[in-house]
């Protein structure tokens, strides 16, 4: 059998016959040879069709909290889905109309006594616009879900509070006649404290990945939410900036060691 040209023949596994190999049962024993007959090429060599075996796409497992030094594990973001829904039902309960009484007992209207501190912490979550309400709470998901992925529940849940809760209760002591309403300190607490890093990194002259123009731009709208609304405050704003600077940088300089 001459080396690249067609076999001459090949051996039965039954009997050991030598049989041509372009037939299908061995002539001697009837042996099974093939299921069907080769396919000859144009220099006469049998031509086996080989199945194309695809590899099974690999499928990585979830991320585990400290399998990898610096990353986080992946995790589900849940205190912000809580922050969103209950910031919804706020807004419904003066949307509706139905609940007006649960509505005006958890805003802050004036000054509260030292039996409703709590308001301040009610108060964020309530809103009596809708542009105000879907500005807000559209911020608070999605730099809350970036900060909560980041960094975990616990730190989105602290700044909320500091700026949400914080900024009520600042604008609240500021004047004692205002109506104090609606998550904007919270949402610009979690923004700046998102952005702190790359802030940073611009600043070194980096390159950065996050989106600071459109990050910008929720901030702006967010933070002139008392030009159309009166019951958004401006002191809740500018508490809100600060508890994200204060509580951003050292994370940002823990990030970076």
């Amino acid at each position: 059998m001459s080396t690249g040209g067609p076999d001459l023949f090949v051996v039965c596994k039954n009997c050991g016959s030598e049989v041509s190999p372009y037939i299908t049962e061995c002539p001697y024993c009837g042996n099974r040879l093939r299921k069907r007959a080769p396919k000859i090429d144009r220099e006469g060599r049998v031509t086996e069709r080989q199945r194309r075996l695809r590899s099974p796409t690999p499928a990585l497992p979830r991320l585990k909290a400290g399998e990898i030094p610096g990353i986080r594990g992946e995790s589900h973001p849940y205190a912000t889905l809580l922050l969103v829904v209950l910031g919804f039902v706020g807004c419904l309960l003066w949307r509706t109309g139905l609940f007006h009484d649960s509505f005006a007992d958890l805003a802050i209207v004036g000054r509260p006594d030292t039996r409703h501190l709590w308001k301040v912490v009610t108060a964020p979550f309530v809103y009596d616009n809708t542009g105000f309400a879907f500005a807000a709470l559209a911020a608070i998901a999605l730099y809350g879900w970036l900060m909560e992925r980041r960094h975990g529940t616990l730190v989105v849940l602290s700044l909320f509070l500091l700026g949400g809760a914080g900024g009520a209760a600042a604008a609240t002591a500021v004047s004692s006649t205002a109506v104090i309403l609606g998550g904007n300190g919270a949402a610009l607490a979690l923004l700046v404290a998102w952005a702190v890093p790359d802030l940073i990194a611009l600043r070194r002259g980096a390159d950065i990945d996050g989106d600071l123009i459109g990050t910008a731009a929720i901030a702006i709208v967010v933070a002139l939410m008392p030009l159309a609304v009166s019951d958004a405050s401006w002191v809740a704003d500018g508490v809100g900036i600060l508890a994200g600077l204060l509580v951003g940088w050292p994370l940002a300089r823990l990030g970076e060691r």
